[in-house]
């Protein structure tokens, strides 16, 4: 296995910039300036939960004022926005951290991460005990870093013993009706929640479970409602570095908190959780390695929010028509002639990445362009990561739209998104497990047939694909040759493994072959009156390769392989049509393959 590159980018960025030795540790809270001034780490957590590490990334450390944007996130899920933003606003302050930042008119805090705004969060906690407050914080912490967190008990006696500006920023809230009650709780509460012991891992998983929409990627528990995360990375953005906020935006591009026991959060949203720990803090109270480091990250790896570089990746990521993608429902020779003819009359479309606006318009405004010819388009949804309520009202206005000129827009393999689509009110029926009965549908409404229709007629040996042609005579010389039988709905005709030694032809009813997947059975093709099946491993001997089962009442004439030997024998010429008419039928479904692989490249 190789070393990845990106490890190897992370440990250069930890050696090249410990040698950086500016700043000191934070000593205003004894216990925080007990910190090893040398401790290092860098991690960066993928939406996916894949982890980068490299240096002390598993040091314990508190919390402090990272904590901030995540109990605000709390504040609004438990109050909404309404009353949260009475309480406290979401301008910047342009002051330090602990500056008495409060609206002139209401004393509400300038925005929830100066320690005014902190404060205020915490008064907004369920409960009215410090334990039933913290024991809120810290579950909700533990699910964002996907392990259960605990408290620094010492960091958080140094913290309450030495917080008397704190508590005189409480009171003040107190006398403006900001905190409702004898601020001594929330205070409390407030120390607990900065003396929360993480590691620089633990924040980078919190900052993915950010970029993934409140949910850890790697427990898949949900941290905080996706509807609060955005306004969670909005105050991180303009007020998360205090009053070097827009020095930091300017040059990473990437919402970001900081906090004074030496770590620094950052997230590109939709994408990764970025964490520095280095305990040396500049005069704003941010560690100096972790600027220089995540301002090399943001140039380095093109993270900038607003670089022209971040333009989202084209949504479609295969597009064929009915030319190039075809059902596994084997079609009588008209019927594919008339597919094949008809092929721009349907799509297949398979999607990628996270679907928001911005990503589906161009394909909405594709669709709605579609000719009035159009019959039906199958969207594949196995490689989306995201569909947000947005792009899924959009999605579901779209196929109504196209409804209405008769054109039908289909879903497949969207098991994670089935219930979001349903709710944004896509049709419940338009949903297929695969490519492959979906395409079946769009086939049967090109032809324009029922999509449910299984009923076929009954085919004599003449009609019959490979036996056309022949003479009366021939016809009549078949009929003492094949073998007629019948099978019931669900029984075996073939089973993969077995011996090879007949050819079946189908005169009424229905078959299909399949082979075990994940999850259900894998459709391969589908037989019908007039069709042929077992051809391959006849001519070649080979062992049967799938299982082929009768749908409902099947009726067959079969050749064994000693009716075919003597068949060359008594009518040589019947067996020369048979073996051409075979490899016909084989060379046509190869060239049918083969435009297929094409269009899905």
């Amino acid at each position: 296995m190789s070393a990845s590159p990106i490890q190897g980018y992370l440990d250069d960025l930890l050696a090249r910039f410990r040698s950086l030795d500016d700043g000191q540790v934070a000593d205003y809270i004894p216990e925080l300036g007990l910190a090893d001034p040398n401790w290092f780490g860098i991690c960066i957590a993928t939406q996916d939960g894949f982890v980068y590490e490299a240096g002390d990334c598993r040091q314990p450390f508190t919390i402090q004022s990272i904590s901030k944007p995540l109990t605000y996130g709390l504040a609004l899920e438990a109050h909404g926005e309404a009353t949260v933003l009475q309480k406290i606003g979401v301008e910047p302050s342009g002051d330090a951290f602990n500056a008495i930042s409060l609206h002139p008119g209401t004393g509400a805090p300038r925005n929830p991460l100066i320690n005014a705004g902190a404060i205020a969060a915490c008064g907004l906690m369920p409960g009215t005990t410090v334990e039933d407050k913290t024991a809120h914080i810290l579950d909700a912490f533990s699910r964002y870093a996907g392990r259960a967190l605990d408290i620094d008990e010492r960091v958080y006696g140094s913290e309450s013993a030495t917080g008397h500006r704190n508590r005189a920023i409480g009171w003040m809230l107190r006398n403006f009706d900001i905190l409702a009650e004898e601020p001594t709780p929330t205070l409390e509460t407030y120390f607990r929640q900065c003396s929360i012991r993480v590691t620089c891992r633990d924040l980078a998983l919190m900052g993915a479970t950010l970029a993934n929409g409140g949910v850890n990627p790697v427990t898949r528990m949900r941290a905080v409602d996706q509807a609060q995360v955005g306004r969670v990375l909005s105050v991180m953005a303009t007020c998360g570095m205090y009053d070097f906020s827009g020095e930091w935006l300017f040059h990473t591009g990437l919402p970001a908190k900081s906090g004074v026991g030496g770590g620094i959060l950052a997230v590109q949203p939709g994408r990764i959780g970025i964490a520095v720990f280095s305990p040396r803090l500049d005069a704003q109270g941010n560690s100096v390695r972790g600027i220089a480091v995540c301002r090399e990250l943001a140039t380095g790896l093109d993270l900038h929010l607003l670089s022209p570089a971040q333009r989202e990746a084209p949504v479609v990521r295969v597009s064929a028509n009915g030319q190039g993608a075809a059902s596994r429902r084997r079609r009588p020779v008209k019927q594919a002639e008339r597919l094949y003819q008809e092929g721009e009359r349907l799509r297949l479309l398979h999607l990628q990445g996270a679907l928001g606006f911005a990503s589906i318009e161009p394909l909405v405004r594709e669709l709605c362009a579609l000719p009035a010819t159009a019959a039906a388009v199958v969207l594949n949804l196995r490689s989306v990561l995201g569909i947000d309520p947005a792009a899924a009202r959009l999605l579901a206005q779209t196929q109504a739209a196209l409804a209405r000129c008769d054109t039908a827009l289909l879903f497949c393999e969207a098991t994670a998104w089935r219930e979001q689509l349903v709710a944004a009110h896509v049709a419940p029926d338009s949903f297929h497990p695969d490519d492959d009965f979906a395409l079946e549908h769009a086939e049967n409404l090109v032809l324009g047939e029922a999509a449910t229709s299984a009923q076929h007629p009954r085919a004599s040996l003449a009609q019959c694909e490979l036996f056309q042609a022949l003479a009366p005579e021939e016809v009549q010389h078949l009929e003492s040759l094949l073998e007629a039988r019948r099978y019931a709905p669900g029984e075996s005709i073939i089973t993969a493994g077995d011996a090879s030694d007949e050819l079946f032809v189908i005169t009424a009813g229905t078959a299909t072959a399949s082979l075990p997947g994940p999850g259900r059975r894998v459709r391969l093709d589908v037989f019908t009156a007039g069709m042929a099946f077992g051809e391959v491993a006849f001519l070649d001997r080979s062992p049967r390769s799938a299982d082929v089962e009768a749908l409902g009442e099947v009726e067959c004439r079969v050749l064994s392989r000693g009716a075919f030997e003597r068949m060359g024998a008594e009518a040589p010429r019947l067996q020369a049509h048979l073996l051409e008419r075979l490899a016909l039928g084989i060379a046509g479904r190869l060239r049918q393959a083969n435009r297929e692989l094409a269009a899905l490249k």
